[in-house]
């Protein structure tokens, strides 16, 4: 098999590409052109062929993917390249004649947010009906809920300056959680098996806000508890006011995505109906493991970049 990988260059697609090197894949890295250091950098063992692309045009892209089993894309952004991009890229693949694509949808279940509720998730959702158009090539989506590496602070769900887990809703209500390193493997092993469905759900680990408590009391022996300042309909009311006063135009993250993603979490509704976790011979890191390699110094603080 002959695996293209767009996105090397960033924190998911570098694990992506490590874990196929390790699986003995044979890897092809397109990337824009002179992004080859930056590869470089995330990636210092770059296993398999390197195409520089010098623009984003169909035929550039069909050459990329031209003799490819399948073709993965971890590119982040918004609507140029999670739905322009991605579509251009998805045409050029199934014309030359790529079997399978593994589209960039690592995220909660965001066939069932309601239209403008979350810019980002929506945005997958018309890509998805998108290349669910295209003939010609099995296209495979995994969803991971949220990266568990959310937790060591770049999102608020764990207060850690008050000993508080922050919660809008119902504190009971179950969330998914899956580390990016466990996401890249899980993804490595999907592109070498060409029997995959549409979508596979993954999640290390299912918490609810009253799970969080309780992981953090017994971790740092202080006692935590749930912190609550209201409702989910206050919740959306206070991301609308965020939006107006601090819109962030153009920005990938600004801080009422990150809410909106939150919201679609505490609501309950992308929960995951089952998971494929068993799939592939991978031990997830579940978020005790995670939060004790947090806590003990052994993993640093993630920085959400964009």
């Amino acid at each position: 098999m002959s695996i293209v990988l767009f996105g090397a260059t960033g924190d998911l697609g570098s694990r992506v590409a490590k874990h196929l090197h390790n699986l003995g894949a044979d890897v092809r890295h397109a990337i824009r052109k002179g992004a080859a250091v930056r590869l470089k950098k995330n990636l210092p063992i770059v296993s398999g062929q390197v195409i520089e692309i010098d623009d984003l045009s169909s035929s550039s892209l069909e050459e990329a993917c031209r003799g490819g089993s399948v073709v993965i894309s971890t590119v982040s952004g918004l609507e140029p390249v999670v739905l322009d991009f991605q579509t251009r890229l998805i045409r050029a693949a199934a014309s030359v004649g790529v079997p399978r694509f593994i589209p960039s949808d690592f995220a909660v279940d965001y066939r069932k947010v309601p239209p403008a509720d979350n810019r980002n998730l929506n945005l997958l959702e018309k890509f998805r009906k998108t290349a669910d158009e295209v003939r010609g090539i099995q296209v495979t989506s995994i969803l991971n809920g949220a990266f568990m590496d959310m937790l060591t602070g770049v999102a608020p769900f764990i207060l850690y300056p008050i000993n508080r887990i922050l919660c809008w809703g119902d504190r009971n209500q179950k969330m998914d959680f899956t580390t990016i390193d466990d996401t890249a493997l899980y993804t490595a092993y999907a592109a070498l098996d060409g029997t995959t469905p549409r979508f596979l759900y993954i999640a290390g680990d299912e918490l609810s806000a009253n799970d969080l408590t309780r992981v953090m009391t017994e971790l740092t022996g202080k006692n935590h508890r749930v912190f609550q300042p209201g409702g989910l309909g206050m919740f959306k009311g206070l991301i609308g006011m965020t939006k107006f006063f601090s819109p962030g135009a153009g920005k990938k993250y600004p801080p009422w995505q990150g809410m909106q993603y939150m919201h679609s979490m505490y609501s309950g509704l992308c929960k995951f109906e089952r998971l494929d976790n068993q799939r592939y011979p991978i031990r997830f890191t579940d978020a005790r493991t995670y939060l004790k390699g947090f806590l003990d110094g052994k993993v640093s603080k993630y920085q959400l970049k964009g």
